[in-house]
C-alpha cells in the first residue's frame, strides 16, 4: 500500500519559521497551487507581509505567532491551527537558527540556543501533528535539514551538528511513521540566499535563488522520496566527500574555505 501524499482537499499545509526564507516562498508557492497553509513565527518576524503577498493567489496564509522553543505553546497552536483552519495534512518543520562557533570563544548559550530551536523546536511541532495525524490515519512531514549535516565544516559545530540530528531522527522515524500512514521526508538544501545564510562567515558555493529552492521542495514534497538534496552539481559531490577518510576531508574543506589562513579571532576578517 502507498504511503499517504498530502493533498490540499483533505486538509491544510502547516510550515514553521514561514516568515522569512524558504519557509516563506514555499508558503507562497503551496497557496498558488490553493493550499491554505498556516504560518508559525516568532513575533519579531511579522508574517503580515506575508498574507499581502498571497491576497491574490488561489490559496491563502494564515498568521500564528508561536516561538518554536515553547513546548506548552506549539502544542497549543496546533490544537488552534486545526480548530481553525482544518486538519494539517502537510507538516513542514522549517524553523531553525545559525550561529558561528568558534573554538576559541566556545559560548555554551548560544550553542544551546541552536539546538533548542534546531531540535527541541522541531520536536515541539513533531509530537503534538504527529499525534493528531495518526488518529487519522494519514500525513505528510516534512523536516528540512542541510547539506552541512553530512560532515563537519568550520563555524556549524552547532548548525551542522543540529542537522545531522534531524537526519538520524527522520531515518529512525521512518521505519514506524509509514505503519501508520505518515510520510516523513527530510531536505537537504545546500546554500540558499536566504536572511540565515548572510549570516555565514565561510564561502557558499552554488548559492541558490530562494525561489529556486522552494520549486525544489515543492516537487520532493510531490514526488514523496525519502531524501531530497539540491542543487545536485554542489551536494553529490558532498555526499560523496563525506565516504573518504577525514584527513582528505579536513584538507578539502581547509582549502575550499581558505579556513588555515582564517584568523583565529572572531569578527577579524582576512587579509
Amino acid at each position: 500500500m502507498a504511503i499517504y501524499r498530502a493533498d490540499r482537499r483533505h486538509g491544510i499545509a502547516w510550515i514553521t519559521g514561514g516568515a522569512t526564507g524558504i519557509g516563506r516562498q514555499l508558503a507562497l508557492d503551496l497557496a498558488a497551487e490553493g493550499w491554505t497553509v498556516a504560518i508559525n513565527s516568532r513575533s519579531q518576524d511579522p508574517i503580515e507581509p506575508v498574507i499581502e503577498a498571497a491576497a491574490n493567489l488561489p490559496g491563502k496564509v494564515l498568521a500564528y505567532y508561536c516561538d518554536v522553543t515553547d513546548e506548552q505553546g506549539m502544542a497549543a497552536s496546533v490544537e488552534a491551527i486545526e480548530a481553525e483552519a482544518g486538519p494539517i495534512v502537510l507538516a513542514v518543520l522549517n524553523a531553525g537558527v545559525y550561529i558561528p562557533v568558534h573554538a576559541e570563544s566556545l559560548s555554551l548559550p548560544s550553542i544551546r540556543k541552536t539546538y533548542d530551536v534546531n531540535i527541541f523546536g522541531v520536536l515541539n511541532g513533531l509530537v503534538p501533528v504527529v499525534e493528531r495525524m495518526r488518529s487519522r490515519g494519514r500525513g505528510h512531514i516534512v523536516l528540512v535539514g542541510s547539506v552541512t549535516a553530512y560532515f563537519g565544516w568550520p563555524t556549524l559545530a552547532a548548525y551542522g551538528a543540529t542537522k545531522a540530528a534531524l537526519n538520524n531522527m527522520a531515518e529512525a522515524l521512518h521505519y514506524d511513521l509509514p505503519k501508520m500512514n505518515i510520510r516523513i521526508q527530510i531536505v537537504n538544501p545546500g546554500f540558499v540566499d536566504t536572511p540565515l545564510a548572510a549570516k555565514n562567515e565561510i564561502l557558499m558555493p552554488a548559492l541558490m535563488p530562494v525561489k529556486k529552492a522552494s520549486k525544489r521542495m515543492m516537487r520532493a514534497i510531490r514526488s514523496g522520496g525519502f531524501e531530497t538534496t539540491f542543487p545536485h552539481r554542489f551536494t553529490w559531490g558532498m555526499k560523496l566527500l563525506r565516504m573518504l577518510p577525514h584527513r582528505l576531508v579536513f584538507g578539502f574543506m581547509n582549502y575550499v574555505a581558505r579556513w588555515r589562513g582564517y584568523p583565529l579571532m572572531p569578527g577579524r576578517k582576512r587579509d
